[in-house]
């Protein structure tokens, strides 16, 4: 469903309004919910758990993680910090996912699936996003990227010398709508 919205009084430039679109790799819908983009990627693995359970007749632990490590995680983790998933249906769907691949070790389909992973040495999908939100931060912080694309973290000077202990602690932001509580900084900020 397209409409026609004009983009603003200074030009007459008419925006398409959608539903969803796909920007690098990531599927943003209108509501930042991230659902379709979820659903994409739990296809897009379970293609890849058929491809490796159609190609390999024996699986062991140490090559069902290379596999996995090498083909699957990357397709559930990519952009992890745009999209996190922050509602149980969502984080119950990656855990599924993560499940049913273990499950393609022979030796380990009787285990429950904590003992599957402790076997595997896989964390689980919650922790690696947690993860990459940490790293991501890291970066931020010590000046990897550059500051002219880099996020505004912290707001302004007063909130940066707020803080106890050291300087890279985040202050968090008191606007407490429903949807900003899952934004990047606040993540962070909390984790």
């Amino acid at each position: 469903m397209r409409k026609q919205v004009v983009n603003n009084t200074y030009t007459d430039h008419i925006l398409d309004q959608v539903e969803k679109e796909k920007d690098l790799g990531v599927t943003v819908d209108c509501n930042l919910s991230f659902e379709h983009h979820l659903m994409e990627k739990v296809s897009k693995v379970n293609q890849m758990m058929g491809l490796i359970r159609r190609s390999f007749v024996y699986l062991d632990t140490e090559n069902f993680t290379r596999l996995y490590k090498a083909i699957v995680r990357p397709h559930l983790e990519y952009a992890n910090s745009v999209w996190m998933p922050r509602r149980k249906n969502d984080i119950i769907t990656l855990g599924n996912v993560q499940r049913r691949a273990t499950k393609l070790v022979p030796g380990l389909r009787d285990l429950n699936d904590p003992d599957r992973r402790k076997q595997l040495n896989l964390p689980t999908l919650v922790y690696r996003c947690l993860r990459g939100d940490m790293i991501e931060m890291f970066k931020m912080v010590s000046a990897a990227y550059d500051e002219q694309v880099m996020p505004v973290i912290v707001t302004s000077e007063e909130d940066f010398y707020q803080t106890r202990g050291h300087s890279y602690k985040l202050p968090r932001n008191h606007n407490k709508t429903r949807l900003s509580q899952h934004y990047f900084r606040e993540r962070i900020a909390c984790s």
